[in-house]
């Protein structure tokens, strides 16, 4: 099975200049924990190329917890060098990348970059095959001292 069926496709963005404020009432909105940042390449109808993240953990940590009482932009508190997948990717492929690197979320890109999904660990665990290999990946993801921005 390739992660394309399992990812959620268009999921919402925001772009670096987007304010810390704004991705904050967007993932309150959709009720998500992560907003893919992407640049713009064409028009604001064209998909952005991926160029990190934003996290609910990204914005407690590196916006409140710093004590900045002033609205941002998203480029001051985003993560990069994001690890991704490509939709024709394996389930497996994917759950081993997300288990070794110990991440929640992987966003899905096509050849040029272009942000096409995000796939999460609750995906896996509604919609994949093997549950003994998700419950692996869940396990791996959860070991302590990871890398558990995104």
């Amino acid at each position: 099975m390739k992660i394309s069926e399992l990812m959620t496709k268009n999921p919402c963005t925001v772009t670096p200049d987007s304010t810390v404020s704004e991705a904050a009432r967007l993932m309150k909105e959709e009720d998500v924990g992560i907003v893919p940042v992407v640049e713009r390449v064409g028009g604001a109808e064209t998909r952005g190329r991926l160029v990190g993240v934003v996290t609910d953990r990204d914005i407690a940590i590196r916006h409140v917890a710093e004590g900045r009482t002033t609205d941002v932009a998203v480029r001051d508190v985003m993560s990069g060098g994001v690890k991704t997948a490509r939709p024709d990717d394996s389930v497996d492929s994917v759950m081993a990348l997300m288990g070794r690197e110990q991440i929640r979320r992987i966003p899905i890109v096509d050849e040029r970059g272009s942000l096409v999904g995000v796939v999460s660990q609750a995906d896996l665990a509604r919609k994949a095959n093997d549950p003994a290999k998700v419950e692996k990946t869940v396990e791996q993801i959860s070991q302590p001292g990871g890398n558990h921005q995104n």
